[in-house]
């Protein structure tokens, strides 16, 4: 029994070592042998324990995993390998040349469901309404800017002006 917990421990270790350190497969083929070793002993002390060690292995293994692929991100090979990713906060996300978009106006090029392009500003910009539809063709304003998100809503015709 001694054996069956020491080669199953040693086995998650190898797991969580596969993940963090790239081994091209050599740490994951002896995690397996010692997971199998382990599987063997516990069969050969009983079936009841045979059957819980490979209940604890189909819990455990998937744990192992999960913890090296959340910790991989902090480790230093990690760090060089993992991206980062934009935040809206830090404005890598953004484009800037959206944040003078603000209450200028545009027409649809392409009509909007609720989604879709209008020319605003001299250039095309993908846009969004409320919820309602807007054919191509409507003047629209923008009302609203969110990170990357430009919503824009018709423009009311006075009945003055034409």
């Amino acid at each position: 029994m001694t054996w069956a917990v020491l080669l199953l421990g040693a086995g998650l270790l190898l797991v969580l070592a596969e993940v963090l350190i790239p081994s091209m497969g050599v740490l994951g083929t002896l995690a397996a042998a010692c997971i199998i070793g382990a599987q063997v002993f516990a069969w050969q002390v009983s079936s009841r324990t045979g059957v819980n060690f490979m209940l604890v292995s189909g819990v455990l293994v998937p744990i192992a995993v999960m913890t090296g692929l959340r910790v991989f991100p902090r480790t230093p090979i990690g760090k060089k390998l993992v991206a980062q990713g934009f935040t809206f906060e830090d404005g890598r996300a953004t484009d800037t040349r959206d944040t003078g978009l603000l209450g200028s106006e545009g027409v649809v090029e392409a009509a909007l469901r609720p989604a879709g392009v209008a020319r605003l500003l001299g250039r095309r910009v993908d846009v969004v309404s409320r919820g309602e539809m807007i054919p191509a063709g409507t003047h629209v304003q923008v009302v609203e800017l969110t990170g990357n998100r430009v919503v824009v809503q018709p423009i009311q015709n006075n009945a003055g002006t034409a």
